[in-house]
């Protein structure tokens, strides 16, 4: 008895996945994005050091800091990154007790 897999229609994917949708919220965050850049020439910051006084300098700043924490985030994981086996290793905690009486 083979179990045939019902196939799903593409419509049927969550709305966020969609590759229309992805395309639309690109464009409306890059417009968002834009508009509060272009919204700096008619406000007048008070920055507190002068650099932060330019205008779209909190749009480069916050997307450089982001890929600051993504590299930062990839360093770490090389650190930190096990085998691929480290969880299928038997832990050795204590003497195996047949091996400890063969030297009699």
């Amino acid at each position: 008895m083979s179990e045939q897999r019902e196939r799903r229609p593409a419509d049927a994917d969550h709305w966020l996945v969609r590759p229309k949708t992805i395309r639309i919220l690109w464009w409306v965050f890059g417009a968002i994005l834009a508009l509060t850049v272009i919204g700096q020439v008619f406000v007048h910051v008070h920055g507190y050091f002068g650099i932060d006084e330019w205008i779209g300098f909190n749009a480069i700043y916050g997307f450089l800091t982001c890929v600051a924490m993504v590299v930062f985030a990839k360093l770490l994981g090389f650190v930190l990154k096990r085998p691929v086996d480290y969880y299928d290793v038997e832990p050795r905690l204590s003497p195996n007790p047949s091996e400890a009486h063969d030297d009699a």
